[in-house]
C-alpha cells in the first residue's frame, strides 16, 4: 500500500468584515505573512501537494498564494499542484469535504484541503482514531493539521487518518 498524506489549513487571518460579504474578506497583513510561513513550514517538512481542494473565499485563495508562492520559492522544480476551487468547502460542512476526499485519485499521494472553520477542525478530529477523553482542540487561523494512512482516497473516513502533526504558523 502507498501512504496518502492529507494537510488541513484553515485559512490565516482575515479582516473584519465591515461592509463586505463574508465571502469577500481579504486577509490582514498579518494574516499574509501567516500564509507564507505555512507554505514555508510546508516545504521545510517536504509536503508538497499534488493536488489542492480550495474554497473559492477571497481569504482561502489568498492563503493558497502565500503558500504556494513559498512552496515553489523552496522547491522550484517540483513543479506546480493541480488546483480546484470547490463551493462546498465554503458553504458545506464536514460531510462535503469527507465526499471531496472520496473523489481523489490515488495516482495522488498529498493533498492539501484549504477551508474555513469550524469545518476544517471538525474533520481532522473526525479523521482521528478515537484515542478516549479529553479535549482536542481546534485549529487557530493559519493552523495545520497532517493526517497518513495507508489505503485508497475513496476509504476515507471516520478514524481511519491518524494524525501526524500539526502546526500554527506564524510569520
Amino acid at each position: 500500500m502507498t501512504a496518502r498524506t492529507l494537510v488541513l489549513l484553515r485559512h490565516a487571518k482575515a479582516e473584519d468584515p465591515g461592509d463586505l460579504l463574508d465571502f469577500e474578506r481579504h486577509l490582514t497583513d498579518v494574516g499574509r505573512a501567516d500564509a507564507d510561513a505555512a507554505g514555508a513550514w510546508l516545504a521545510d517538512e517536504r509536503l508538497n501537494p499534488r493536488l489542492v481542494i480550495c474554497s473559492p473565499a477571497a481569504r482561502t485563495r489568498q492563503t493558497w498564494q502565500g503558500v504556494s508562492v513559498a512552496l515553489a520559492q523552496a522547491a522550484p522544480d517540483s513543479g506546480s499542484p493541480e488546483v480546484h476551487y470547490e463551493t462546498g468547502l465554503y458553504d458545506g460542512g464536514r460531510t462535503e469535504v469527507i465526499d471531496l476526499l472520496r473523489a481523489v485519485p490515488d495516482t495522488v499521494r498529498t493533498v492539501l484541503v484549504i477551508g474555513h472553520n469550524p469545518t476544517m477542525s471538525d474533520v481532522s478530529i473526525l479523521l482521528r482514531p478515537y484515542e478516549g477523553g479529553g479535549v482536542v482542540e481546534g485549529l487557530k487561523t493559519s493552523g495545520l493539521a497532517v493526517h497518513r494512512f495507508e489505503g485508497s482516497w475513496s476509504d476515507t473516513e471516520p478514524g481511519a487518518l491518524p494524525l501526524i502533526t500539526s502546526h500554527t504558523a506564524r510569520g
